[in-house]
């Protein structure tokens, strides 16, 4: 399993050293499927939580179908290959003195303020309106 989020695009003075900030991470391993009904509650209902902390307790928990039609993969972190870059173009000291631009455009994800779904009658939940989204935040944004 691999991921990568893209924290800036990087341009440099000269072509060949643009590049990109980034936090990637690898895993490798072989999953296995979780099948204790206790356990893979506890899974979603961490990673409901991650999103939107307090979500799971505040939303209805999956039916016993809903449960078995979900399947949950777990992975031992045995092995896991972590990688990142950030920080300004890495320019050729001759190509300081060039008159090009260089830097950084950071790259963010943002969430949008929540819409309720038709019917709602309840206010947003104060966990969406005062958390952000734990996965998108840049180092910037830390």
């Amino acid at each position: 399993m691999a991921v990568t989020l893209l924290d800036g695009l990087v341009y440099a003075r000269a072509q060949a050293h643009h590049s990109a900030n980034y936090r990637s991470v690898v895993v490798h391993g072989t999953a296995r499927l979780v099948s204790d009904p206790a356990d893979k509650r506890r899974a979603l209902d961490a990673l409901i939580d991650k999103a939107a902390p307090g979500r799971a307790a505040d939303s209805r928990p999956p039916t016993s179908r809903e449960l078995a039609q979900t399947a949950v993969l777990a992975v031992a972190l045995d092995e896991v290959s972590v990688k990142a870059r950030a920080g300004d173009p890495v320019d050729e000291q001759a190509d300081l003195a060039l008159p090009y631009w260089a830097g950084v455009v950071p790259m963010r994800t943002v969430a949008d303020p929540p819409q309720s779904a038709a019917g709602v009658t309840r206010a947003v939940p104060t966990y969406f309106t005062t958390s952000e989204i734990s996965l998108a935040n840049g180092p910037a944004d830390r």
